[in-house]
């Protein structure tokens, strides 16, 4: 009898060491079936919003990977510049090299209303920390393909630009007003009506209309910038800490930019240098839901001709030049006085002279 049971025993042990592995790998199959039905039933709604985001990317306004669209063939959608060179990852606009400028320019002009620029770069070199040089501009202009002062660009611009500098060079000026002290790298917005002048030696203070500091310069995340403007609002934010969040940079309303302008990437070194690495620059065309009172406003708003802000003054720095040392002040006394004291002796001789033919005069 004992004999019985623990045969029955260790046969029931051993069908359920042999049912366990099947209930094991049944498990495994349906979860399997269930991961694989949950892809099917997820797919569609990945497929639609990669197909929302294909929809409204401007593949004629962009630049991307392997830059087809880009050289000097007549079917070319961008132009190159300078010392812009293409290679198969990145469109080099300037070498580690000193006194080099390099661009390049969209050839269609920009008709839309609503839109983001999402821009990916790369600044890097093998200075030393405030070391190198100049940095890099995203443009939105009137004129395109012009060499010049501004980061490789003309000087009294006429349209947007977004400057990334990396080199400090108003050592010899200083902000009077709380809080506006910079650390570099810095990126600076500007709009230009043509007359304004980009002032390298006070690094752009004057004519700043927001920025922020960012370390984009030797980073080891990639670097992205993106540009938005809808509403005549136009946002600046920035990408280097490898997040994937976007900073907050610049935010500035009443910003009225004209149609018809061109998009543009330039950079230059001067003494110091550094590579400036152009990855992809993706414009993205926005739906913006307006309100009949907006979209009266706006049938009704004068055609913009020239770049504005609604409120310039809001955005103006007092730049102070700093006042002379004691050496500088007691060298200028002296001069002065000595300046003086060779007037009076002049003087005396002259009244003299005068004196002396006065009074052959009445002999």
């Amino acid at each position: 009898m004992v004999a019985a049971l623990k045969k029955s025993n260790l046969a029931r042990m051993r069908s359920c060491w042999v049912l366990f592995p099947m209930f094991h790998l049944r498990n495994i199959r349906e979860l399997t079936c269930l991961f694989v039905a949950a892809c099917v039933l997820t797919s569609p709604s990945l497929a639609n919003e990669q197909e929302f985001m294909e929809e409204f990317l401007k593949r004629e306004y962009s630049l991307t990977k392997p830059y087809r669209g880009l050289g000097f063939s007549s079917s070319a959608q961008w132009d190159l510049m300078g010392t812009a060179m293409v290679t198969p990852d990145h469109v080099r606009l300037t070498p580690d090299l000193q006194s080099r400028q390099g661009a390049v320019w969209s050839r269609i002009p920009l008709l839309l209303r609503d839109w983001e620029l999402k821009v990916h770069f790369k600044i890097h070199g093998l200075g030393r920390k405030n070391m190198n040089g100049d940095g890099l501009a995203i443009w939105l202009t009137r004129d395109r393909m012009q060499n010049g002062p501004v980061f490789g660009n003309m000087n009294q611009f006429t349209g947007l630009g977004i400057f990334m500098d990396t080199y400090l060079n108003a050592d010899k000026t200083h902000d009077t007003q709380p809080g506006t002290q910079r650390t570099f790298p810095y990126v600076s917005v500007m709009l230009g009506n043509g007359t304004l002048s980009y002032q390298h030696e006070q690094d752009g203070r004057r004519t700043e209309l927001g920025g922020c500091t960012t370390m984009v310069r030797n980073a080891i995340f990639d670097t992205f910038l993106l540009i938005r403007y809808s509403k005549n609002r136009l946002t600046v934010m920035v990408d280097a800490d490898g997040k994937q969040e976007w900073k907050h940079c610049a935010d500035i309303t009443g910003l009225r930019l004209p149609t018809g302008y061109f998009f543009g990437a330039s950079s230059a070194t001067g003494d110091l240098s550094d590579n400036h690495d152009l990855i992809s620059m993706k414009l993205y065309q926005l739906t913006v839901e307006r309100t009949p009172e907006e979209e009266k406003e706006v049938e009704e708003e004068e055609e913009v001709i020239i770049p504005r802000v609604d409120d310039m003054e809001q955005f103006q720095v007092v730049i102070q030049e700093e006042g002379m040392s004691g050496v500088q002040f007691f060298f200028t006394l002296l001069f002065s006085i000595l300046g003086l004291g060779v007037l009076a002796v002049i003087g005396l001789v002259l009244y003299g002279r005068w004196r002396e033919k006065r009074r052959k005069r009445f002999y």
